[in-house]
């Protein structure tokens, strides 16, 4: 120590401590660049931030690349899809001949023959039933290659630039492949990794004999479900087969062939190299020369996403399928041009989740690949980005270290703040100008660690000074909840405010006959179970704020003190829990004998008062105001719908996943507006066909009611009743009708009715 200057003596003494922890922290993040220990939180923030610096390059919309949309517009104009390949046929050929598309490709396979001009049926006729038939026969042949629907595809596909898509699995082998664009007997010995699928699912014969190629349009997706990458080749048996997108630049471009490219004999491999073969790059040979296409492991690239998707997105121009069928497009919109065809209709099952939109159009994944490949542009990481990494690491972790103990924390969080900034704005510079994909988590997280270990101590006094409100809310809202808000206490206090949210009622229906019939002990028992079931369905399953229990009733809302978006969602999703939840209950009740459990639940979203309100005396976070006064009328007249859950259409409106079956228009009492009213069903996704045909009756119903067609109306409740019988509202409607048939309503009558009881 005595060879140590004074100076530094004491800069070590008051600073040696924080040093060596930043010192630390700094060799850490470098050996975590160099690959020496995975973090998988880290990497997820890689890709986090992989993800948001995709989106921020402004959509240029690029000319050559045409979507023809079959959208929810050209369904309603065409009918249904699939469409009769009589309808594709004419699709191919406006495109084709009319239009002069340089290429068209397809985001949709014909796996099986077309059955639905009816030949097939008019021919056993034929032969059997109508034979006897004078001319009926001869007729039919004549009409043959006008009822052959596939026929009348191969014939619009033949000979024009005409790629079809065809999906690849494990499960099935179905359909006919086109040609490989090579074998592995071509490659000579080498060995050349890429996902590989034992069957597919492609085009009849016809259609593929008749194409100028074909491509897989496979979705690969990331362990989050998301896509990022995609395949360029994949392997079937002992053969490379390409995607969609580079069968389609390959038609387009005019390709006689697409090889693989290898830069160094088999002798010549280093170590590295040998997992791949070598390869480098996937050729085109066109008539205007090669073209090269990057490849990384597994014969796949990262997909270069552009705008939002959809067509609104701005990077691809949509046309809708109808409108090219109809001619309504503008010629010079798609002469020339590069046309996939594909959906963003709903219920078509081809929207993707991606780093851009968890809706995005799988068909403009394709048109991306093709983008980059017509460009020459792939974003690619550099084989020695990791150096580069490790580089960055050390330099801004020896700086901030012996930097930031000196500054005051004005300073200190300027300085971080801006290098932060700086890395990212490198990053991205890297990224957008020169294609370099370099990770930035690690630095950034370094950046932000080592500022952190500088201002710990006001850290720690923040919590120890919000420790006190945080408490108070754990009697309200879940614990993960409360745990959130420990993170940030000064983001969270009980002082009045006004905020959109959502509240919940939940009654027992008929508590009083249940509380006669019951033991005093065995009734706390009954109410402790239901009210620990419907309260652990609210805090912990959907992160809501239990506010009280009032007698057998619940009150809960959703979307403070934590504010999420998505309250009324989570409202809806909790009520159909608590729902099945009772049920349960109920058949355990029933089994000792108890009461049956029968509840009813009112929700209702809109803008409530919500704080920390009472007396001197008492205090309760709780909510009020005119929506709350709603929901709790909601659920009281549940019982008379004889429905389990009400909810008002501002609460549809917010959580439009679910389905709902409307009730009624109502006038509450203390409210001059009717409101419309809903019964949540089920998520979108698990309502089947035949409730989805309920539904259509009953609405149909219910305009009738409405329109005081009461005999069309009595007639259709009648039909829904004997399907459902145990439905209250159907009965209650029933009787609505003769009601009005003896006392008519009159001309002027708005369908609403009025409740003059909470």
């Amino acid at each position: 120590m005595r060879l140590i200057p004074a100076k530094w003596k004491k800069s070590l003494l008051k600073y040696g401590a924080r040093w060596a922890l930043g010192l630390l922290m700094t060799a850490a993040a470098a050996l975590y660049t160099l690959n020496f220990f995975p973090a998988d939180a880290v990497a997820h923030l890689d890709t986090f931030l992989s993800d948001q610096r995709m989106r921020i390059a402004p959509p240029l919309l690029d000319p050559r690349i045409v979507i023809v949309d079959i959208d929810e517009k050209s369904l309603t104009e065409i009918g249904r899809f699939p469409w009769s390949r009589n309808v594709m046929a004419r699709l191919v050929s406006q495109l084709t001949t009319h239009y002069h598309a340089g290429a068209v490709g397809f985001d949709i396979s014909f796996p099986e023959p077309d059955t639905s001009s009816g030949y097939d049926v008019l021919r056993q006729l034929s032969q059997h039933e109508l034979k006897d038939v004078a001319g009926f026969g001869s007729r039919l042949a004549e009409l043959r290659p006008q009822l052959d629907y596939d026929g009348l595809l191969a014939a619009a596909i033949d000979g024009q630039p005409v790629v079809l898509g065809y999906n690849v699995s494990n499960k099935q082998t179905k359909g006919v492949l086109p040609a490989p664009a090579f074998t592995v007997a071509s490659l000579n010995g080498r060995e050349v990794d890429a996902y590989a699928a034992s069957g597919y699912e492609a085009n009849i014969a016809r259609l593929q004999h008749a194409a100028s190629g074909a491509g897989i349009f496979t979705a690969m997706t990331d362990a989050d479900g998301v896509v990022r990458t995609s395949t360029l080749l994949q392997k079937i048996g002992d053969a490379y087969y390409p995607s969609l997108s580079l069968a389609t630049t390959a038609v387009f471009l005019k390709a006689r062939a697409i090889a693989p490219y290898f830069s160094q004999t088999v002798d010549q491999l280093s170590a590295a190299d040998l997992d791949n073969g070598g390869l480098e790059n996937i050729v085109l040979f066109t008539p205007a020369g090669q073209v090269g296409i990057p490849v990384g492991e597994g014969l796949t690239t990262t997909v270069q996403f552009r705008g939002g998707g959809g067509p609104s997105g701005g990077a691809f121009r949509y046309v809708a399928a109808a409108d090219v069928l109809a001619g309504r497009v503008a010629p010079a919109l798609l002469a020339h041009a590069i046309v996939l065809v594909g959906t963003t209709a709903p219920g078509l099952n081809d929207l993707r989740a991606t780093p851009v939109n968890a809706e995005y159009p799988g068909v403009e994944v394709h048109a991306n690949l093709i983008k980059s490949m017509l460009d020459h542009s792939f974003k690619a990481r550099p084989y020695d980005g990791f150096v580069l990494e490790a580089l960055q690491v050390l330099a801004l972790g020896l700086f901030l270290t012996a930097m930031l103990g000196r500054l005051p924390p004005a300073w200190s969080t300027a300085l971080s703040a801006a290098l932060m900034a700086a890395v990212a704005g490198l990053n991205y510079y890297l990224y957008a100008r020169q294609d370099m994909v370099l990770n930035m988590a690690v630095i950034l997280l370094l950046v932000f660690a080592l500022f952190l270990l500088d201002i710990a101590w006001g850290y720690f006094f923040e919590v120890r000074r919000g420790r006190a409100l945080v408490s108070r809310f754990g009697e309200y809202v879940a614990p993960e909840l409360v745990a959130e808000m420990a993170d940030d206490p000064a983001k969270y206090n009980m002082d009045g405010e006004s905020r959109e949210l959502t509240v919940l009622f939940v009654d027992v229906r008929g508590f009083t006959t249940i509380s006669e019939g019951l033991t005093p002990k065995a009734l706390r028992e009954y109410i402790n179970l239901y009210l620990t079931a419907m309260s652990e369905d609210i805090r912990d399953s959907h992160r809501g704020t239990l506010d009280k229990y009032i007698g057998d009733a619940v009150m809960a809302f959703w979307g403070a003190p934590v504010a999420f978006a998505d309250h009324a969602s989570r409202a809806v999703a909790t009520a159909l829990l608590m729902q099945r939840s009772a049920r349960r209950l109920n058949d355990d009740f029933i089994a000792r004998g108890w009461p049956p459990l029968k509840i009813g639940i009112g929700l209702n979203t809109g803008l409530m008062h919500v704080g920390d309100m009472g007396s001197k005396i008492r205090r309760a976070y709780t909510v009020m105001g005119d929506a709350v006064n709603l929901g709790s009328r909601l659920e009281g007249i549940t019982k008379v719908y004889g429905v389990d859950i009400a909810v008002g259409a501002a609460t549809r409106a917010a959580a439009p996943e679910f389905v709902y079956r409307e009730l009624d228009l109502v006038r509450v009492k203390g409210k001059r507006e009717p409101v419309a009213i809903f019964e949540p069903l089920a998520l979108e996704r698990d309502i089947d066909a035949a409730v989805r045909a309920e539904l259509a009756r009953w609405n149909e119903a219910l305009a009738a009611v409405r329109a005081q067609r009461w005999d069309a109306a009595d007639a259709l409740i009648e039909g829904l009743r004997a399907a459902a019988p145990g439905r209250g509202l159907y009965a209650l409607y029933l009787t609505r009708i003769a009601h009005y048939r003896a006392h008519p309503p009159g001309p002027d009558w708005d369908g609403v009715t009025t409740f003059e009881t909470k």
